[in-house]
Formats: C-alpha cells, sequence, structure tokens
C-alpha cells in the first residue's frame, strides 16, 4: 500500500489483506536501517484477526521515498501524518529499536493519536558506540557487520532459524547492505542524540508493553527495564534467551507477547 506524506511516497505492508482503516489499527516501525519486512510474522497475524496492519518503510527505507529524516522528533510527527494519510483517528503503536524511540515520542507528543503502545529494544538513552557510528558515518562495511553482530544473539549468530537452511545473521546483513548510504548512519546518530526520552516516558498514558531481549547488547535488559519503569502502568515481557532483534530471533514469542497485549477485537 502507498501512501503520501508531504506530497512524498510512503510504503506499508498490510499483512496479505487489504487495509481497512475502519478495524482497529496497529502501526508498525521497524529499526535502524531496516524496512518493513522484519515484522512479516505479526503482521499477516494481526491482518488476518480483525486489525488493520500497517507496516511501515520510514523515508529513504525501503520502498519509501527520501530524505532519511534526521531526528526521533521529526519522525515522531512524520508518524502521525502516516496516520492522517492513512485515514486514522487512532491507532496501536509498536517499534523496535529506533522505532521503539519514535513511538514513544509519538506517544507522548500526541496522547490522543495512540490507543496503545508497544516498545520492542527500547532502552533510553541510546548511545551508540563510537567505533560503529564513525563507521556508519563512513558507509564502511565495518558498521553492518557490527550491527548484526550485536544485534543477534549467539544462538542466531551460530545458525538457529525455525526454518532448516535459514541463517538470520546473513539475512540481517543483507537488510542493511540494501539500504542506501548514509541510512543507517541517519539512524544510528538521531538514536544517539536523543535527549527526551525520560520526559516522554513519563508523559504516556495509553497502555503500554516494553518487549525485551535476555541477551541484548544493544539496548541491554537492565537498561530496558529501567526505561520501562518511567512509564506509568508498562508490562512487560523477556524472551529468554534472545537478543536486540527479537522479531526474528523469536518471532513467536514476540507474537505472543503483542497476541496478548493486543488481543484481537470481538467478531
Amino acid at each position: 500500500m502507498e501512501l503520501k506524506v508531504d506530497g512524498r511516497k510512503v510504503y506499508a505492508a498490510t499483512g496479505g489483506k487489504a487495509f481497512d482503516p475502519s478495524l482497529p489499527a496497529i502501526v508498525f516501525v521497524h529499526g535502524a536501517a531496516a524496512d518493513h519486512t522484519v515484522w512479516k510474522l505479526q503482521t499477516r497475524y494481526f491482518a488476518w484477526h480483525g486489525r488493520g496492519v500497517l507496516a511501515l518503510d520510514m523515508p529513504a527505507h525501503g520502498r519509501s521515498d527520501g530524505p532519511a529524516i534526521p531526528s526521533i522528533g521529526g519522525l515522531a510527527d512524520w508518524l502521525i501524518a502516516v496516520l492522517d494519510a492513512a485515514g486514522l483517528q487512532q491507532a496501536a503503536l509498536v517499534g523496535h529499536s529506533i522505532g521503539s524511540l519514535i513511538t514513544l515520542e509519538a506517544a507522548a507528543r500526541h496522547p490522543d493519536r495512540v490507543s496503545a503502545l508497544a516498545l520492542l529494544g527500547c532502552a533510553y538513552p541510546m548511545r551508540v558506540n563510537d567505533v560503529l557510528l564513525d563507521s556508519a558515518r563512513a558507509n564502511d562495511g565495518l558498521a553492518n557487520q557490527l550491527t548484526n553482530a550485536w544485534g543477534y544473539g549467539r544462538a542466531a549468530q551460530l545458525g538457529r532459524h525455525a526454518m532448516p537452511g535459514s541463517w538470520m545473521l546473513k539475512g540481517g546483513m543483507r537488510l542493511v547492505e540494501e539500504a542506501a548510504d548514509g541510512v543507517l548512519y541517519n539512524d544510528m546518530n538521531a538514536c544517539h542524540q536523543y535527549n527526551d526520552g525520560e520526559e516522554a516516558a513519563g508523559q504516556v498514558r495509553c497502555p503500554t508493553l516494553s518487549i525485551m531481549g535476555e541477551k541484548d547488547i544493544m539496548t541491554p535488559l537492565k537498561a530496558a527495564r529501567k526505561t520501562a519503569s518511567l512509564i506509568d502502568g508498562v508490562g512487560q515481557v523477556v524472551i529468554p534467551g534472545a537478543g536486540h532483534i527479537m522479531m526474528d530471533e523469536a518471532p513467536d514469542e514476540t507474537l505472543d507477547a503483542l497476541r496478548d497485549f493486543l488481543p484481537a477485537p470481538a467478531s
């Protein structure tokens, strides 16, 4: 599905079913240098269980037009503009990594537009290692290697996959390889420079769930728990053995957590 925001194309996957804005909506926002494909299992489930689903490609990511937006605040306002373009007065937001900061900020800035909030791999501050940030700025292949080496848990790196013969780490590296030059740095730097997370967390008023990977290196469990504690009434789910990219490493467990939090509406 294609939408228009400020005259630029925004691509959104709909879970294999035509988007119906009259249904309760869930909007998914991916992580750094990724795209809508990271949500393939979760979006299909919700689309076929009574929800209107939009898994977005952020500006300059995937099939969406650029330029990239360099700040979390700017991306949060862009996200609300996407809701407008889709004809949605309100939606549940699900965000991973940079997407979790974007959805957190959007829920704080626009509380009347967000019905529920699910944060995956969310910790504030989300500072980025200097070597990773510098290599991303230089469009060096090292940035891709570090992003995935630190993003996936040990079992995923060694080859564990629900589909025999598939390797998550290679898939993650391929995703970053396909990103345009500068996109990974844009996203990493936006996380690094974001300074309003504590204030935003304190302003969230909708039901909120934090989903955390037990073995997450990029947003460690201790830091994610501390961030979650800033949100009134937050629920917390820790996925055993998972790293930062839990939607890929533990897709069923991630879906279970989201399904329990965002149950299908009564038919």
